[in-house]
């Protein structure tokens, strides 16, 4: 028998739980609304496609395109080696904010797209493999054991969002539940499908607390 049944789950790693806000002029935006690479790259193609309509720092109304930066997802078949971004600036001499926006399935800090991450660590209902190379062993690993971590804090940011369908949400679940734990409930209720789940709890917590990691 496993000493570790019984037990709440162990403390997340100190860089998936601390926020960012206050710390960073500037910093990543995600648009919830692109989930594929098709959808990305129509974007892309407009500079207004992804332009925030105010500065999230200051509430300048204008932001201008600053550079394209370039993401290299890693093991997903139909995804190309690299990936660009758009970076915009906001005009206020007195801001300054640069505004990275990430589409919704590349994954924030991890060199891999969400669907590839949710294959290993929610295998369940996911569709067949599509990885072009083999995940390390060492990766799957440690993407594993953050998710067996406490939520507690992504859980009392849910209670304390404001949101009625948060707020029951968080109340349905133990304070002391799991990122796993967590993730399947957010599912759920929001009746997220497989290959999505993972993309849209991560997408809600970086909206409520910019900075905040799910994994």
């Amino acid at each position: 028998m496993s000493p570790t049944i019984g037990l709440p789950p162990p403390d997340p790693e100190s860089c998936l739980v601390q926020s960012r806000v206050s710390r960073f002029k500037g910093g990543t935006l995600i648009d919830e609304d692109i989930q594929d690479l098709e959808a990305h790259e129509r974007r892309l193609c407009d500079p207004d496609g992804y332009r925030p309509g105010r500065c999230p720092r200051c509430g300048h109304g204008v932001l201008h395109v600053h550079c394209y930066p370039e993401r290299h997802p890693r093991g997903e078949l139909g995804m190309p080696a690299v990936v660009r971004i758009i970076q915009y600036v906001c005009a206020a001499a007195e801001c300054g904010a640069t505004w990275r926006i990430l589409p919704t399935f590349l994954a924030r800090h991890l060199w891999r797209v969400w669907k590839t991450v949710e294959r290993v660590v929610m295998p369940a209902g996911m569709p067949g493999s599509a990885v072009a190379t083999p995940i390390p062993a060492r990766t799957e690993q440690r993407w594993r054991a953050r998710f067996a971590t406490s939520a507690r804090i992504l859980v009392v940011l849910l209670a304390a969002s404001g949101g009625v369908a948060l707020e029951a949400l968080a109340s349905g679940i133990a304070l002391d539940a799991s990122r796993a734990e967590l993730t399947a409930a957010h599912a759920d209720v929001t009746r997220t499908a497989p290959a999505a789940r993972l993309a849209a709890l991560a997408e809600l917590v970086h909206r409520l607390e910019r900075g905040l990691r799910l994994m």
